[in-house]
C-alpha cells in the first residue's frame, strides 16, 4: 500500500525531485509522509502527518548541504507516503524510521507477520523503540548485524532471513553513499538515469527523468553506489543479471490535464481505454481461449472491484460460451485449493498486478502445478511476470484510488474471451467496437449534467441500494462499492430476486434505489423488482436503454446485448464522482483507502 521513492545521484534539486515524486505516489497512501537525507555527517529525517499535498520542498532545511556543487557530490535520500497498518496515524509512526543509534534509516511497504516476536527479542537485548510499527524492527536488526562487523548488504541479507511476510524496503546509512533495496511480495522498481538511480514502488515518480527501468524480482536485493548497481539473489548471494526495459509512458499521460480530478479524467477516458483493451492480437486471445477450454477446472479470482469483474466473467462465460467457471475472491481462494490439479487454470484479474491476496492465491495454484493466466493493467507487475499467459488490458495509468477505466477494460477482455471460447472472437470484437462507439455518446457534458442533477437530489441521503440480475448483479455490487468509496454514503447491491428475502425491509419512503436494466431475458423481472421497491416508497433510478413508468429518474444507456455491464457501470461511476464533489470529499483520495493493496 505505501509508496517508496529513493534517489542517489548528483542533482542539486534532489530534494524537490523527491518531494514532487512522492506526490505522484500519494495514491498509495496518505496518512503521513516523510523524507530522510544525508546532511554532512548526519542523517536528517523530516516527517509530517496527513497528505503531502502542496508541501513546498523549500521548507526542508537544506542549507549547507552543498549538493551538486562539485562533480563528486552525491545526494542520497529516501522518502515515503504511508497507509497505516501497524500503529496509529501519529508522527512517531510515520516513515522513515531509524535504528537506535540513528545510523540506519529505512522506508518500508508491507507487513511483517513475525514483527512482534522479533521486537520482543530485541527489547530483551536492550533495544528501545520509538514507534508502534513493524518497520522499525528491520532498522534495529540491520544495525545489530552492522555492529557484528558485517557490510550493509550483508546486514540487510541476514536481517531478511529473520523476516516473515511480504515487504519492500529501502535502506540508507550515515557513513556510506549507498542505497539498498529488497523485496518479497511488494513492488519495487529501479529507474536508471544518466549517472543517477531512482528506486520506487511505481514508475510515475521518476518518469520525468527516465523511462529506463530495471525490475527487482521477489527475493532479490539491489545495491546502488555512485555509478554502480548490482542485483543479488537473497538466498544464494549470487549476482543476478538484469536487462534495461524502456517504458512506453509519458509524464503527460499520468497527469490530470484540464480535469479537476483524476477520477473524472479516467471515467472520461473509457472510450479510448476500452478501444485499447479490445485491440488485442487475435492469436493471444485464441491462445487464452484454448487454455480455458483445455483446463480441468477454470477459476477467476480478483479482489474488491476485480472480484466483481470476475463475477461478471462467470455470467458472460455461461451466457456466451455455455461454459462453467469458478469465481472467488483472492482472499478466499484457499478454500478451493483442494480442487486444484496440474491441468487447472487460474485466471487472475488485477489493475496493479501486485495485490497481495491475489498473488498468494497464484502461489497456491502454482504449488499444485496449475497454469496461470493474468488479465492485468501493469504489464511489468509481479503478477504478469509469473504468469504463463498475460493479457494486458492497456487501460493506461490509473491514478485515482477507485478503479474505473481498468474495470471496464477488464470486462471487455472477459467478453472477448467468452466469445473466443465459442469460436466467435471477431463477433465479440464487433460487439465491443459498437459498444465503444455508443459509449462516446455517454461521455459528454450534457450526460454528465443530467447525472449531476440526480446527485443534487441524493447528496444528503444516508443509504442507497442497487439491484441487478444476471451479469448486471455483479455490477450492482460494483456500483455500490463505487458510491461507498468516494461519497461515503451507505450503499449496497442486491440480486433483484433476493429482495424479498430480507433487503426489502430496508426500504422506506424516498429511499433511492438504482435498477440496472439490460435489454435481455432479465429485463422484465428487473422491472418487476423495481415495481416492488416503489410499492414500498422507494425512489427508483432506472439505468436502462428505454424509459419505464416505474422510473422516477431515468439514465439512458445504449442497448449493447452482452456488453451491458460495461455501459451500466459508467453512469454509476459518474454519479459516485458527483456525489463525492457535492459532499466535499476528495474523489481521488478517499479516506482509509489506497490504490494497490499489497498487504494482507
Amino acid at each position: 500500500m505505501c509508496g517508496i521513492f529513493a534517489y542517489i545521484g548528483e542533482r542539486n534539486n534532489a530534494p524537490e525531485l523527491l518531494i514532487e515524486g512522492l506526490k505522484k505516489l500519494e495514491y498509495r497512501g496518505y496518512d503521513s509522509w516523510g523524507i530522510a537525507y544525508k546532511k554532512g555527517p548526519n542523517l536528517v529525517v523530516h516527517k509530517e502527518i496527513g497528505k503531502i499535498g502542496d508541501f513546498d520542498s523549500k521548507n526542508l532545511d537544506m542549507s549547507s548541504i552543498g549538493i551538486g556543487e562539485t562533480e563528486e557530490d552525491l545526494f542520497v535520500a529516501i522518502s515515503h507516503t504511508r497507509w497505516a497498518t501497524h500503529g496509529g496515524i501519529h508522527e512517531k509512526n510515520a516513515h522513515p524510521h531509524t535504528s537506535a543509534s540513528g545510523e540506519i534509516v529505512i522506508v518500508h511497504n508491507g507487513v511483517l507477520e513475525n514483527f512482534d516476536q522479533l521486537k520482543k527479542k530485541l527489547k530483551k537485548d536492550g533495544h528501545k523503540f520509538k514507534s508502534e510499527t513493524d518497520t522499525e524492527v528491520i532498522a534495529h536488526l540491520i544495525e545489530t548485524y552492522l555492529e557484528d562487523g558485517k557490510t550493509l548488504r550483508e546486514a540487510v541479507t541476514k536481517t531478511i532471513e529473520e523476516l516473515e511476510g511480504r515487504y519492500a524496503f529501502v535502506v540508507i546509512n550515515k557513513t556510506e553513499d549507498i542505497v539498498i533495496g529488497a523485496r518479497r511480495g511488494s513492488p519495487l522498481i529501479v529507474g536508471k538515469g544518466d549517472d543517477e538511480f531512482f528506486v520506487a514502488s511505481d514508475i510515475p515518480p521518476f518518469l520525468k527523468y527516465t523511462n529506463k527501468v530495471l525490475y527487482i524480482d521477489d527475493n532479490e536485493l539491489v545495491e546502488i553506489k555512485k555509478k554502480d548497481i548490482n542485483f543479488f539473489n537473497i538466498s544464494s548471494g549470487e549476482k543476478v543479471e538484469k536487462r534495461i526495459v524502456e517504458i512506453d509512458l509519458t509524464e503527460e499521460s499520468t497527469e490530470k490535464g484540464e480535469f479537476p480530478h483524476f477520477l473524472i479524467k479516467e471515467i472520461m477516458d473509457q472510450k479510448e481505454s476500452i478501444q485499447r483493451a479490445i485491440n488485442q492480437d487475435n492469436k493471444l486471445i485464441e491462445k487464452a481461449a484454448k487454455a480455458i477450454k483445455g483446463a480441468f477446472g477454470t477459476y477467476f479470482i480478483g479482489c474488491g472491484t476485480t472480484g466483481k469483474v470476475a463475477m461478471v466473467g462467470e455470467y458472460l462465460f455461461a451466457e456466451i460460451a455455455h461454459r462453467h467457471v469458478n469465481t472467488t475472491f483472492g482472499s478466499e481462494f484457499s478454500n478451493y485449493k483442494h480442487f486444484i490439479r496440474d491441468k487447472s487454470l487460474l485466471i487472475a484479474i488485477s489493475q496493479s498486478g501486485e495485490t497481495a491476496d491475489t498473488l498468494e492465491a497464484i502461489e497456491m495454484a502454482q504449488k499444485k502445478k496449475a497454469k496461470i493466466m493474468s488479465i492485468v493493467n501493469v504489464e511489468s507487475s509481479t503478477m504478469a511476470r509469473i504468469s504463463d499467459i498475460v493479457i494486458p488490458i492497456k487501460a493506461g495509468v490509473e491514478k485515482a484510488v477507485v478503479s474505473t477505466k481498468a474495470t471496464t477494460a477488464q470486462i471487455a477482455i472477459l467478453t472477448l474471451l467468452a466469445y473466443a471460447c465459442d469460436g466467435g472472437v471477431e463477433k465479440g470484437k464487433k460487439l465491443l467496437i459498437d459498444t465503444v462507439s455508443q459509449i462516446n455518446d455517454m461521455l459528454n457534458p450534457r450526460y454528465e449534467e443530467h447525472i449531476e442533477k440526480l446527485a443534487e437530489k441524493l447528496k444528503e441521503v444516508e443509504s442507497m441500494y442497487l439491484i441487478g440480475r444476471g451479469k448486471n448483479y455483479p455490477i450492482a455490487l460494483e456500483g455500490a462499492i463505487k458510491i461507498q468509496e468516494v461519497s461515503y454514503i451507505h450503499a449496497e447491491g442486491f440480486a433483484g430476486g433476493e429482495l424479498k428475502h430480507g433487503p426489502i425491509a430496508l426500504i422506506s419512503e424516498g429511499t433511492p434505489c438504482v435498477a440496472l436494466v439490460a435489454n435481455d431475458e432479465s429485463k422484465n423481472e428487473t422491472i418487476s423488482n423495481a415495481i416492488e421497491l416503489k410499492a414500498r416508497g422507494a425512489y427508483i433510478i432506472g439505468v436502462a436503454p428505454e424509459n419505464n413508468e416505474v422510473f422516477d429518474y431515468w439514465i439512458k444507456v445504449p442497448d449493447v446485448s452482452h456488453a451491458s455491464p460495461i455501459v451500466n457501470i459508467i453512469p454509476i461511476q459518474i454519479l459516485a464522482y458527483k456525489l463525492a464533489v457535492l459532499r466535499k470529499n476528495d474523489p481521488d483520495k478517499p479516506r482509509n483507502l489506497a490504490k494497490s493493496v499489497t498487504v494482507k
